[in-house]
């Protein structure tokens, strides 16, 4: 074999070597971006769409509101669109109002909470209590697979997306099929969240169900 034929074989193999490397590392670094998100973002706050798609794909509901989180275990979900729905972890309890209904219920954390998506983005036990892989990349993000350790969650899987360094968005199977995605808009990170977003007082004659 000639040299020259060497050198025409060698070179698209080392071209490939060098993409299937280069998108090895992007990947890796999915993965590392949220294990810095985890740990370097104490607190944060953004704007969400969620879209709720039924086990047949056939029925979608859309949702949005805003979305604030201070470690550990505090966050609160305000959906504003097409109704109003509180969700607010104090770090004690989680509790869920809907304005509508003019109920409120409350879990304890650690019930509610487990290793769940809001764990994933409040808590601090990430690699405790998820096995991270990579995905490759989709819909120009960077997606990274948690699966939860607790073999009782209560979904089938968990995608985290990155834009770069920043958290776009999350994609929720639940035990059921059912598929659920937030996308982020506008997230600040280590902002100051003022400490009663996560508070929850009952508003006078609502029902309370603990």
């Amino acid at each position: 074999m000639s040299k020259s034929w060497n050198m025409r074989l060698i070179r698209p193999l080392a071209a490939a070597a060098l993409l299937l490397a280069a998108a090895g590392a992007a990947r890796a670094d999915a993965v590392e971006a949220l294990r810095d998100f985890v740990r370097e973002a104490k607190t944060g706050r953004a704007a969400f769409t969620q879209t709720v798609t039924a086990p047949d794909g056939a029925k979608k509901k859309s949702s949005s509101g805003s979305f604030e989180f201070a470690r550990p275990n505090r966050f609160r979900f305000e959906y504003r669109k097409p109704y109003e729905q509180l969700i607010v972890a104090d770090g004690q309890k989680v509790w869920i109002f809907d304005a509508d209904l003019q109920q409120a219920s409350a879990r304890p954390l650690a019930q509610a909470l487990g290793a769940t998506p809001a764990a994933l983005l409040a808590g601090g036990a990430l690699d405790k209590d998820f096995n991270l892989s990579n995905l490759p990349s989709a819909q120009g993000l960077d997606w990274v697979q948690a699966m939860p350790r607790d073999k009782e969650a209560v979904f089938q899987s968990l995608r985290v997306a990155f834009k770069g360094r920043t958290l776009a968005a999350i994609e929720v199977v639940d035990s059921f099929g059912q598929h659920s995605r937030l996308d982020f808009n506008e997230l600040a990170t280590n902002v100051p969240v003022p400490a009663e977003d996560f508070r929850f007082v009952p508003p006078k004659g609502v029902t309370v169900v603990e």
